[in-house]
């Protein structure tokens, strides 16, 4: 028993992956049954909106009590991680998000929390990216451009993710997807424990999406959004600064920077490309619209559950790509990587213009 539970033991990650995904499961019901109860359902009148009856949106609720639970359990702490700086972080946008899903919070409080949360884990917890690996001739960063970046950095990933909660599954799958490669990249290089909380996050997220696929039941609203993409910023980076060390017996990943990027091209990518338009536009980028890839995937005619499918199978080619061509530089990859959402969301306009196109000859053909 006592060999089960050491870290580096493949049952005891599975014990984590197992009792989080229990938790988040076995909660929801009980959280469906309160907000039914209580009225608590998604403001199905928002233009932005793709459903047409009230869905509860406190899945998030599930997801953090799973996280920190599964965490505090299994006494995840290592001298890699300032587990308490993560939790303090957890905590308060825990709280800001609850208040967003249950009254709403307008952007500028959030972007205070956000601001105020990524500073106490860059800050005080130490998380932040110290070097970029040679990345456009740049190597290590001096204290303050590095504390500002990854301050930027945190609050561009917990955005992004909060933004692509827009149809069934797609946050979730994300999730899953960004923390199930980070966890098997942090084995990799043997930090098990740092490992254990990223599936401590995918076993949550995996309990929740059972109910979160096509037809969803709940949503994770902004309480599991801003969650997800806290822990997801937070283990990058840890990544991304551990593999820059070689140590004894534990492969050297030096196109670390490039897979970290590739593992959050599809959130990361969506939130630069339309925060860019709403400033070209002349709009506030934190004004809502219906312009990002999944909306216009639905424009063409595609179900929640092929959007989804077809943004995750981008985000594994990325991926994959870094994988399989590791041994060329990060400058390279990166900029192939950036390439590829570029060339998916050209081809999505390309689809969009073309039936627009039809449905115009469709009418001129009956006028």
């Amino acid at each position: 028993m006592i060999e089960l539970l050491h870290p580096n033991n493949f049952g005891y990650q599975v014990l984590i992956l197992v009792i989080s995904t229990l938790i988040t499961w076995l909660a929801i019901p009980s959280i469906l049954h309160v907000a039914r109860a209580r009225h608590l359902y998604d403001d199905v009148g928002h233009f932005r909106k793709q459903h047409d009856h009230g869905i509860p949106r406190l899945g998030g609720v599930a997801i953090f009590v799973s996280f920190i639970i599964t965490t505090l359990l299994f006494s995840i702490i290592d001298k890699a991680l300032p587990i308490s700086y993560l939790l303090i972080a957890c905590i308060i946008l825990f709280a800001m998000g609850l208040k967003d899903d249950l009254s709403g919070v307008n952007s500028s409080t959030k972007f205070l929390i956000q601001f105020i949360v990524a500073a106490i884990l860059v800050l005080p917890g130490d998380i932040r990216i110290t070097s970029m690996y040679g990345i456009f001739g740049i190597f290590n960063l001096p204290y303050v451009p590095s504390a500002v970046f990854s301050i930027l950095l945190i609050m561009l990933i917990v955005n992004s993710f909060n933004l692509i909660d827009g149809i069934d599954g797609l946050a979730a799958t994300t999730g899953l997807i960004v923390n199930g490669t980070l966890a098997l990249m942090l084995m990799s290089v043997k930090q098990y424990e740092l490992a254990a909380i990223c599936l401590a996050m995918v076993g949550a997220v995996a309990g929740f999406l059972r109910y979160n696929i096509t037809p969803a039941k709940i949503f994770m609203g902004d309480t599991g959004a801003l969650l997800i993409g806290l822990v997801s910023a937070v283990m990058a980076i840890k990544y991304t600064e551990i593999s820059k060390v070689s140590i004894s017996d534990v492969p050297h990943l030096f196109t670390a920077p490039a897979l970290t990027v590739a593992i959050l091209i599809g959130p990361v990518f969506d939130t630069l490309r339309v925060f860019t338009l709403r400033i070209l536009k002349g709009v506030s980028p934190f004004d809502a619209d219906r312009n990002h890839m999944h909306h216009r995937m639905l424009k063409l005619g595609l179900t929640h559950l092929q959007a989804t499918l077809l943004l995750a199978g981008m985000n594994l080619g990325a991926i994959g790509f870094v994988l399989l061509f590791s041994d060329l530089s990060n400058t390279f990859l990166i900029s192939v990587i950036l390439l590829i959402p570029i060339i998916f969301n050209w081809m999505i306009t390309f689809c969009i213009r073309s039936k627009e196109r039809e449905q115009v000859a469709l009418r001129n053909l009956f006028v």
